[in-house]
């Protein structure tokens, strides 16, 4: 990421998924939980390089496959959660729609997916930030990402769906 925001003339982007397999496993429909709190070397590259970061939100993702109940407290929870602790990852059941018909298979099912994208943060450039540094502009950035999705929630949501950053 560093080769592609170093490079001269500037112009170029780099997008970053946070998240991962910690956030697969609380992924359930009309529920949006960010594992985010922790994660922090986005912005630690981003006060190194001087770019800008841009909060975006794709609302539906938690609709177009979905897993077997994994609630808090049961077996399979349970698991997922001693495996991803082991390994770093954790699996998941997964399942969507068939082919030829929509009652179970792995193909997504069709739902409308729609990112929106918030205003670009600017960011000063310093190759050693200092944790406080790096600690205000990820509450910069988790603030506006909050803006952006409640800001949008009812237009692409429909419903009264929070979204939790742990």
């Amino acid at each position: 990421m560093n080769y592609i925001l170093s490079k001269p003339g500037g112009g170029n982007g780099a997008i970053v998924v946070v998240g991962g397999a910690k956030e697969a496993i609380y992924s359930q429909p009309n529920s949006q939980v960010l594992h985010l709190k922790e994660k922090k070397g986005f912005i630690k590259v981003a006060i190194q390089n001087g770019a800008q970061l841009v909060p975006v939100f794709t609302f539906g993702e938690t609709e177009v496959i979905l897993q077997v109940n994994n609630s808090e407290g049961t077996l399979l929870r349970k698991l997922q959660e001693k495996f991803l602790a082991v390994t770093g990852y954790a699996p998941v059941l997964l399942f969507g729609r068939g082919i030829f018909q929509y009652s179970y298979g792995l193909l997504p099912i069709r739902r409308p997916l729609t990112t929106v994208v918030g205003a670009p943060i600017p960011v000063t450039q310093k190759m050693n930030p200092s944790q406080e540094e790096i600690d205000l502009l990820h509450s910069i950035y988790v603030d506006e990402l909050l803006k952006l999705f409640y800001s949008h929630r009812d237009k692409y949501t429909g419903s009264d769906m929070q979204l939790i950053v742990s």
